[in-house]
């Protein structure tokens, strides 16, 4: 099984294919909780240079306090993240397979939570 959600888009530059994420997110109800350059953090940290990659942290809060309620210390575990990162080619979208990475909690309420967002960032991909 996969643990990403993953497209690439081929008609747009980085800055916009962050834009249409976001918007896709919030069509869908998440929101941005975090943001990381890893572009940015990893030349001001270590003077490395690399692509464009940038991580952002999605959060549906009824999502996610049905998840909590369900598994209280599955909060390690969120946000939901999708990352943005220069390919050759053009951008590609991967979003966290939710499904995937709660394989290893043994919550049957946490599973049916998990299959609604993976559903749900499925399509968010998709309307990038």
């Amino acid at each position: 099984m996969s643990y990403t959600i993953d497209r690439i888009i081929t008609d747009a530059d980085f800055e916009t294919v962050d834009a249409r994420t976001r918007k896709a997110l919030m069509d869908a109800g998440f929101g941005v909780l975090t943001e990381i350059d890893v572009k940015a953090t990893m030349k001001k940290k270590i003077d490395h240079d690399m692509d464009d990659y940038r991580i952002l942290g999605a959060c549906n809060p009824k999502l996610a306090l049905g998840a909590i309620q369900a598994e209280p210390r599955v909060g390690s575990m969120l946000p939901c993240n999708v990352i943005l990162r220069s390919v050759k080619g053009g951008v590609e979208v991967s979003a966290i397979d939710p499904e995937a990475s709660m394989q290893a909690i043994d919550n049957a309420e946490l599973s049916e939570v998990a299959a609604k967002v993976r559903g749900m960032l499925a399509d968010v991909v998709a309307a990038i």
